[in-house]
């Protein structure tokens, strides 16, 4: 991908698109970046490149757009481009072309998911930093992958959001794992066969398909989209068979990159060295497992790496514990798949919920998790589908609102959840659904519900 001198348009001024121009302009590019938003415009204007606002369509001269991920496919700049015949391409894609022009391409190990991804990349840079290998997390986890690209990292840990995949065309990763798959992002893809079949996308170029063989979807996408001539590689939260990553009593084993999986295994840690704990935790570790043993990492790395790991912000934190009931931040659960996942780590929970369902049913969580359930106290734009499926499926579970005019609200939920909590319970918040309703990011509603849960302790 020859860039000096070349016209590139790129969609979009927040992190991403200032990665990507900065990228752009230091290979010689002649860079025109656009957004909505003129004050994040004007944030990129110490970057020797041309601002300018709204645009429809590519300037004149375009030869590439480059979008950033949360823009739709329906945008008018990516359509007229597609119109004029003109290429669109993500970060992603674009970060996987100039890594293979350079002397030593950096290996990568992709990442994609409905639930998991930044916890299953983090594990994964651990093991490969317990077993001396020069590697970051990267991605949509807050360093851009272009960056980590161009830092010159031998092996990244790339996490993948659907709208980056379907933006990448020619990305052929050392191994794929697609977590899991289920209700997210339907108002930007269209429908739950779309999003799927855009991360399944992950899987079109690498060499190793991991498969959650628990998860239909995850099945599903690695038989439809992994090549003739990939490795094929499945992890369960049960006995692995060959050619498959489990539980076997309290131990993670590995019968897939051993010399007879029919006979022989070897151990890669135990269920205490996953923190936090509960099923989908055991099953990022699984999936990180696969991904760095499939480029030869040893079995006692796996576990040094897992043990060596520390979990991220707002990812089933426990924040403290009052009059005998804990109080749990899992505000990262911004989808009924992953609160269902947090909720059932908890034999009893007064749960915060709401915010922005984004098209997703919660009847089928609610159903699930309903004889868990000692309260619900509800929050946020959406709080009438979630008041809604618990009349449904939980009409005997107490269920309170905060109302819409509190200056706090996340202080009046936590107070809520206290007057229905007992010795013994968790209050947890795992709302379910993105926060951009009443708060900045998922990152602002935890940190609001930990100071909440401090004034109680006062």
């Amino acid at each position: 991908m020859q860039l000096a001198g070349v016209d590139v348009c790129v969609a979009g001024a927040g992190v991403t698109g200032r990665s990507v121009a900065a990228a752009l302009s230091d290979m010689g590019a002649r860079v025109t970046v656009t957004d909505a938003d003129a004050t994040r415009l004007a944030r990129l204007d110490d970057l020797d490149v041309r601002l300018v606002p709204g645009l429809d369509a590519p300037p004149g001269g375009t030869r590439l757009v480059v979008t950033s991920p949360g823009w739709r496919p329906t945008a008018p700049l990516l359509t007229a481009a597609a119109a004029s015949g003109i290429e669109v391409v993500g970060d992603v894609e674009l970060a996987w072309r100039i890594a293979q022009q350079r002397p030593n391409p950096p290996t990568w190990l992709a990442v994609t998911g409905t639930n998991g991804k930044t916890t299953t990349v983090s594990m994964v840079e651990s093991m490969l930093r317990a077993a001396d290998v020069d590697a970051v997390a990267c991605g949509n986890v807050g360093f851009a992958v272009l960056d980590a690209v161009l830092a010159g990292h031998s092996t990244l840990a790339v996490e993948l959001s659907s709208f980056q995949l379907h933006w990448s065309s020619t990305l052929a990763p050392a191994a794929s794992v697609v977590l899991n798959v289920a209700e997210d992002h339907l108002d930007w893809h269209g429908g739950l066969d779309e999003y799927a079949e855009a991360k399944g996308g992950v899987h079109g170029g690498s060499a190793t398909v991991v498969a959650n063989m628990d998860d239909c979807w995850s099945a599903t996408l690695a038989d439809r989209h992994a090549q003739a001539d990939a490795r094929r590689v499945g992890f369960t939260l049960d006995s692995p068979r060959p050619g498959e990553l489990g539980v076997v009593e309290d131990l993670l084993v590995d019968r897939a990159f051993v010399a007879d999986p029919v006979h022989t295994a070897e151990e890669l840690g135990t269920l205490a060295d996953v923190r936090p704990g509960g099923p989908h935790n055991v099953a990022n570790a699984l999936a990180a497992a696969a991904l760095v043993r499939s480029i030869g990492v040893s079995p006692d790395a796996v576990a040094e790496g897992l043990r060596r790991f520390t979990p991220g912000a707002h990812r089933a934190v426990e924040v403290a514990e009052v009059d005998g009931v804990r109080y749990v931040n899992d505000s990262k659960a911004t989808n009924p798949h992953a609160a269902a996942g947090s909720l059932l780590a908890h034999p009893g929970v007064v749960w915060i919920a709401g915010g922005l369902l984004k098209g997703a049913s919660v009847d089928e969580l609610v159903e699930a998790v309903a004889g868990r359930l000692r309260g619900v106290v509800l929050l946020g734009a959406d709080a009438d589908v979630f008041a809604e499926a618990l009349a449904r499926h939980a009409p005997d579970v107490p269920v309170r609102r905060v109302d819409p005019g509190d200056d706090e609200p996340m202080t009046a939920a936590v107070k809520t959840a206290r007057e229905l909590a007992r010795p013994g319970d968790s209050v947890l918040l795992a709302p379910a659904a993105a926060s951009l309703d009443m708060f900045r990011d998922y990152a602002e509603r935890g940190e609001a519900f930990a100071a909440a849960v401090g004034e109680l302790s006062r």
